[in-house]
């Protein structure tokens, strides 16, 4: 990765961990849970308002590393107006990004859009954890699995 690349997705993943997109406690919201990376500290709590099979809205609030609060920032954005199916899909895409990288398909990764900035989380597995946890927690209010979802 170049180093203007990287500078870039440096700036992104700052501008949404110092201004956060659909942070907070979502009105209307008909799923939620809570998530926990112990070994960091992060902690996460995803709403969601889902219509039939249809994310209409996501937010999420707790406290953690620019990693995670910027990985469920863009997560937001992503998953709103999508299936549950479309939401599962994606994170697969996304975890494929952060762990295997180069040797994820092209094409995949091209759907990500913003999500492509945490790429460089592959270089550091412990972040990993950092990145995935949001998801983990929208994907468990999803299927309203009812009990806190963990990295570890």
């Amino acid at each position: 990765m170049s180093s203007d690349l990287r500078e870039l997705y440096q700036t992104v993943i700052l501008d949404h961990y110092k201004k956060p997109r659909n942070f907070g406690v979502l009105e209307g919201a008909n799923c939620e849970a809570e998530g926990r990376n112990p070994l960091c500290g992060d902690h996460v709590k995803v709403y969601a308002r889902v219509d039939g099979d249809t994310v209409e809205a996501v937010g999420f609030e707790g406290s953690g590393c620019a990693i995670s609060t910027a990985s469920a920032s863009l997560m937001t954005q992503i998953a709103k107006g999508k299936s549950k199916a479309e939401i599962a899909a994606i994170f697969k895409r996304f975890h494929d990004l952060v762990t295997i990288g180069a040797g994820a398909d092209p094409g995949d990764l091209a759907a990500l859009g913003k999500l492509e900035v945490l790429a460089g989380v592959r270089e550091f597995p412990a972040r990993v954890k950092c990145a995935t946890l949001v998801w983990h927690a929208l994907l468990a209010a999803l299927e309203r699995r009812g009990e806190p979802v963990s990295t570890e």
